[in-house]
């Protein structure tokens, strides 16, 4: 088992127009309680936000509580990640999402394969994806079958068996990241980071986590573009680049 006593988790958040969001989600992440000698630290980046994003998240920057980075133009949920990895410290890194979509609560259970030395990199699946369920309660019909072709295609590919390749927690041990270079501006973050890592054929693990999706009323910002993309990176990733 890995020394608890030196392990320093990374939590990136890639935000862009939340302002009615990000004070509660960050509340929610400091509200975890991870395993006990995990250091946290989080990243938070603003992606040149229109509204009042930026001034809620210069409030938590003043009480040392956050390292925040900021974009001088909207680049897109997979820039803001680039620019969050390479800004953390952590030996471990993972990806928070800023709404409500994802509880933080579930991040020890995903941490738990990495501290036990079981796995190198670890991926979320939320759990209306799991075999066992059959179930897309809560999920719009269109976006639970086309989540699932894409899972089953990047499979083909990767050679992981995993059963919701697009869910945001994926968590991997910093070794993982610096052998690997992350190109893709948008959603297509996601195929490309799972088709990448599969090269260097890691241990993996996947968990179950909960999810409960918003409206686009609510602020949703993927779409079926982003699913055309996401087929995009992984014929690149996965069948053209090696």
């Amino acid at each position: 088992m890995q020394d608890q006593k030196k392990l320093k988790l990374s939590i990136v958040i890639p935000v862009y127009n939340e302002e009615r969001y990000i004070d509660e989600v960050l509340k929610r992440v400091f509200a975890v309680k991870f395993q006990d000698g995990v250091e946290i630290e989080i990243v938070a980046v603003d992606d040149c936000s229109k509204d009042h994003t930026l001034a809620r998240l210069q409030e938590w920057e003043k009480k040392g509580l956050i390292r925040l980075v900021c974009h001088t133009v909207n680049g897109g949920k997979g820039a803001a990640l680039h620019t969050g990895f390479a800004a953390s410290t952590g030996d471990v890194i993972t990806v928070q999402d800023s709404d409500f979509e994802y509880n933080p609560q579930d991040l020890p259970k995903v941490l738990q394969p990495i501290l036990s030395g079981d796995a190198d990199i670890v991926f979320g699946a939320r759990e209306q994806f799991m075999t066992q369920t059959g179930s897309h309660k809560g999920l719009f019909c269109g976006h639970y079958f086309i989540n699932k072709f894409l899972t089953v295609f990047s499979n083909l590919f990767s050679g992981y068996g995993l059963n919701d390749m697009e869910c945001c927690y994926k968590m991997f041990r910093r070794e993982i990241y610096n052998k690997i270079t992350l190109k893709e501006n948008r959603f297509g973050f996601e195929p490309e980071i799972t088709l990448k890592t599969s090269r260097l054929k890691p241990r993996y693990a996947e968990v179950p986590v909960s999810y409960a999706s918003r409206s686009y009323e609510e602020g949703k910002k993927i779409n079926w573009k982003d699913g055309v993309s996401a087929l995009r990176c992984i014929l690149k990733y996965g069948l053209f680049r090696r």
